[in-house]
C-alpha cells in the first residue's frame, strides 16, 4: 500500500493535467447542481479531449452520449471527475479500478472535514485508491484548470477563467482559491494551472511542487496552505524547486496554543508559525503575510525582472503617498538615492516649476500625459536606479487615461533602449482602480497601497540572495559517542520516566556529543562545596542542581561571584534554606560548582521537538533576559552548515558577536559547531522533547565557546516525522 507521503513520479500526475478522456460522475441537467456547472465549465471552457457525462437516469446531457455506470463506457479514460454524496464514492472509485482509470478527482464534501463518521469514510478512501494505484485529487475540493492552449482544461464549478500565463496555483481552500483566481482576471496575472486540493487523501502539495518543477508551462508556484504534510519531504522538494522557480507560500493558522505550558526557553518561543518560518527561510520558500502580498508577489515575481540591487527611485504625483512609499522603502532596508545633478536638471527641463527632483520624484497633480512620459524614461533610462516604483493619486477623474498612457509610453521607451528594471506602480485611483496597465505584452503590477512596491522587491532581492548561496551540507561526526548518549537516557526514562534530565546526566550526555562544557562539578554538601571551588579556583559560582526545579534563578538557586570558602559555604546553605522554607527540599540533587567566566558574549542554544515539524532548534542571545528580549532564530532539523551560519549572522545582536566599540569578535565558527551537533543529537535521539543550553558564553575568535547552564527533557520517542 503506498501512502500519501511516498514519492510518486511527478508523470503520474499527467492524467489530471492533460486528460484525453474525462468522466464525468454525478453529471446532471439540474442546473444548481455540481455536476451540471462542472459539465458547463468543460465545455464553455474549449477542452479539446471529450468529456463523458455518468449518470444512471438519462441517456443524453448537453446534447453528449450518457452512461450509466464507468463500466459502461466503452472508450478508454484518462481522468474520472467524481460529484456524487460522499457515501457514494467508495463504490466510484472502485468503478475507476475496474475501468483501469488512472486518475481520479471527489469534489464531493463529507468527509473528514464533517466528524467521525466523514473521517472513517476518508480513511477508506484512502486506503482503496492506494491499493488500487489510483491518483486522486480531493475529496472536499474544487477542481483543477489548465490553461494550456493545447487542453484549455476546466474542470472546476466556476465560469471564470483567468488569462493564460506562467504562475501556477494550489489551494487547500476552495474559496480561497477562487478568490485567487477571480483576481487574477482582474490583475492580468496569467495562470499556467491551478489545483485545489481539499482534503489531500493522496495528491498533496508535495507531488504538486513536484510536477510544477518539470513542467515547461510554469514560471512561478503559488500556494495557499493550511498545514503542511510530510515536512521533511516539503523542505527536499521546495529547497530544488526554489533553485529554478520562486516558490510562494500564503500560510494560515498563526496561532497555537498550549505554549504558555512550556518548560523551557525554546519551547515557549519556538511556536509553530516560527516553525514555518524556519523552514520556508531553509528551503528559499518566500512567504506572503497577507492575501494582497500573495497577489502582489505573483504579479511582481511573474511579469518583472528582479532588482539588481536595491537603489529605488520613486515618481509620484502627491508627496504624502511619496514619503510612505519611501519610508517603506527604508523600512524594507531598500535606498532612494538623491538623483544625479544631470538626472535633475534633465527632469527640470520639462516638469514644471514646482516639481520636487531629488526622489522622490513629484511631478505634481496636474502634469501631462507627455510630462509623465518624459518622466518614466529619464529616471529608467538614468543608469543610477535599479527598480522605479510610480505612485498616482487621482485628483481628477479625467486625468487618469492620459497619465496611464504616458505611464505606458515612458517604460515603452525605456524598453526599447534596453532598460529593463522592474516597475511596479500604485494607482491611487478611486474609480479607476482595476486599470491594467500591460506594455507590448508586459504586465506592469500594479497596487493600491504605496508600501506594498518596496515588499516586493525586497523579497525578491532576498529570494535572488537565496539562490546565489550554495548548498548547505548536514556534517557528520566520528568524535561523537552516541551508545554513551543513548545509554544515559534510556536508563533515565527507565528510573523515573519522562522529564528533565538530572544535571550530572545532562552534562555526561553532552559530553558524549563533545559539546564544550565549562569545567565544574556537583557537590552534595558545602563541604564538598567549598573543596569544589578551591580545586577550580576562585571566584567562582554555585547554583541549584535539581531536575525538578527548572528555573532556578527564581528559587534564589543562583550564587555568583563567591570569592572564598565562606562564601561558597554560605552559598550553599542559603540555597538549601530556600528549598527547605519552600518546601521543596527533597528536589535538591545538590549544587554544581563552576569557574565564573570573564569576556566573551552570553549566547544560547536550544530545541523543541515540534509534533508535526520535528526538531526545532534556536539561537540568539542568551542570558536570563532570553525571552524579554525574543532575540532569536529557529531552523527545522537537521541543520546544514550554511543554516547554523545563517542562524548565527540573523538575529539582530548579531553584530554584539562580530567585534561591536572595539570588543573582540567572539568564536563564530565555535558557535556553529555547537548548533551542528545539537541538531545531530535532536535527529539521532527523538526521546530528547526540549534542550536549553543557556547561557553560553562566546569567546573570542579561536578559543571557542562553553556552556555554563544546560538542561535536557526526555519522554518516550512519539517517532513525529
Amino acid at each position: 500500500m503506498t501512502g500519501p507521503s511516498q514519492e510518486y513520479s511527478s508523470g503520474s500526475l499527467k492524467p489530471f493535467f492533460y486528460p484525453h478522456a474525462i468522466a464525468l460522475v454525478g453529471a446532471t441537467r439540474e442546473e444548481t447542481g455540481i455536476g451540471h456547472r462542472i459539465l458547463e465549465s468543460l465545455q464553455n471552457g474549449g477542452f479539446t479531449g471529450s468529456v463523458i457525462p455518468v449518470n444512471p437516469h438519462a441517456t443524453e446531457i448537453a446534447g453528449l452520449r450518457t452512461f450509466p455506470s464507468l463500466r459502461d463506457i466503452p472508450s478508454p479514460v484518462d481522468l474520472a471527475i467524481i460529484a456524487v454524496p460522499a457515501g457514494l464514492a467508495l463504490s466510484i472509485i472502485d468503478d475507476c479500478a475496474a475501468k483501469q482509470i488512472p486518475a481520479a478527482i471527489v469534489i464531493t464534501a463529507g468527509f473528514a472535514e464533517t466528524g467521525d463518521i466523514g473521517t472513517s469514510l476518508e480513511e477508506q478512501l484512502r486506503e482503496r485508491v492506494h491499493r488500487y494505484g489510483i491518483r486522486l485529487i480531493g475529496p472536499n475540493c474544487f477542481g483543477l484548470m489548465n490553461l494550456d492552449p493545447a487542453i484549455r482544461l476546466n474542470a472546476t464549478y466556476t465560469p471564470i477563467i483567468p488569462p493564460a500565463g506562467r504562475v501556477a496555483l494550489a489551494s487547500e481552500s476552495g474559496g480561497l482559491g477562487l478568490a485567487v483566481v477571480t483576481a487574477a482576471q482582474r490583475l492580468n496575472l496569467g495562470v499556467s494551472s491551478f489545483v485545489s486540493v481539499g482534503n489531500h487523501v493522496d495528491v498533496t502539495v508535495n507531488d504538486l511542487l513536484e510536477y510544477w518543477e518539470q513542467d515547461p508551462n510554469t514560471d512561478v508556484i503559488l500556494l495557499y496552505l493550511e498545514t503542511i504534510v510530510d515536512p521533511q519531504r516539503f523542505r527536499r522538494i521546495a529547497e530544488r524547486v526554489a533553485r529554478n522557480k520562486p516558490v510562494v507560500v500564503l500560510k494560515a493558522g498563526l496561532t497555537d496554543a498550549g505554549q504558555s505550558a512550556a518548560g523551557s526557553h525554546t519551547a515557549a518561543l519556538a511556536t509553530n508559525d516560527k516553525a514555518v518560518d524556519a523552514l520556508f527561510a531553509q528551503c528559499g520558500v518566500i512567504r506572503a503575510k497577507t492575501l494582497e502580498e500573495f497577489l502582489a508577489l505573483a504579479t511582481g515575481l511573474s511579469s518583472q525582472p528582479r532588482p539588481q540591487g536595491k537603489r529605488i527611485g520613486i515618481l509620484t504625483n502627491s508627496g504624502g503617498p511619496g514619503v510612505l512609499c519611501a519610508d517603506s522603502c527604508a523600512a524594507e532596508g531598500l535606498s532612494v538615492p538623491e538623483l544625479s545633478e544631470r538626472t535633475r536638471s534633465a527632469l527640470a527641463s520639462f516638469l514644471p516649476s514646482m516639481a520636487a527632483l531629488r526622489n522622490p520624484v513629484d511631478v505634481i497633480g496636474f502634469a501631462t500625459e507627455e510630462q509623465h512620459a518624459q518622466a518614466v524614461e529619464t529616471m529608467l533610462t538614468s543608469d543610477e536606479l535599479d527598480a522605479l516604483i510610480i505612485v498616482h493619486v487621482s485628483v481628477r477623474p479625467g486625468d487618469n487615461p492620459p497619465v496611464a498612457a504616458g505611464i505606458i509610453k515612458g517604460i515603452r521607451a525605456a524598453r526599447q533602449v534596453g532598460h529593463k528594471q522592474p516597475v511596479h506602480l500604485c494607482w491611487m485611483a478611486e474609480g479607476d482602480l482595476d486599470r491594467s496597465f500591460i506594455v507590448d505584452g508586459e504586465t506592469i503590477p500594479t497596487y493600491r497601497h504605496p508600501e506594498i512596491p518596496a515588499r516586493i522587491l525586497n523579497l525578491a532581492l532576498a529570494y535572488d540572495a537565496w539562490r546565489q548561496q550554495p548548498c548547505g551540507q548536514v556534517p557528520t561526526y566520528s568524535d561523537i559517542d552516541l551508545v554513551a548518549a543513548k545509554e544515559i537516557y534510556t536508563k533515565a526514562l527507565t528510573d523515573r520516566g519522562a522529564g528533565w534530565l538530572t544535571t550530572q546526566e545532562t552534562h555526561a550526555l553532552l559530553a558524549a556529543m563533545k559539546i564544550p562544557l565549562i569545567p565544574g562539578g556537583i557537590a552534595t554538601t558545602a563541604e564538598d562545596a567549598v573543596k569544589l571551588a578551591q580545586k577550580i579556583g576562585f571566584p567562582v559560582a554555585v547554583k541549584l542542581a535539581s531536575h525538578q526545579i527548572v528555573h532556578k534563578t527564581e528559587m534564589g538557586g543562583v550564587q555568583l561571584n563567591l570569592a572564598d570558602d565562606h562564601a561558597v559555604r554560605d552559598a550553599f546553605n542559603r540555597i538549601r534554606a530556600r528549598l527547605e522554607q519552600a518546601g521543596q527540599l527533597e528536589a535538591m540533587e545538590g549544587v554544581l560548582v563552576q569557574p565564573m567566566l570573564s569576556g566573551g558574549v552570553e549566547v544560547m542554544v536550544g530545541m523543541t521537538r515540534d509534533p508535526l515539524f520535528g526538531p526545532v532548534i534556536a539561537f540568539g542571545l542568551g542570558g536570563i533576559h532570553v525571552e524579554i528580549l525574543g532575540d532569536l532564530q529557529f531552523r527545522v532539523a537537521p541543520l546544514t552548515d550554511r543554516d547554523a551560519s545563517d542562524m548565527v549572522k540573523a538575529i539582530k545582536g548579531y553584530r554584539l558577536l562580530t567585534g561591536y566599540r572595539g570588543q573582540q569578535a567572539v568564536d563564530l565558527k565555535a558557535i556553529e559547531d555547537a548548533l551542528l551537533r545539537i541538531s545531530h543529537l535532536a535527529e539521532a535521539i527523538p526521546e530528547i522533547s526540549e534542550l536549553d543550553l543557556n547561557p553560553i558564553f562566546a569567546l573570542p575568535e579561536g578559543h571557542g565557546c562553553r556552556i555554563v547552564d544546560a538542561r535536557i527533557r526526555i519522554e518516550p520517542s512519539r517517532h513525529t516525522v
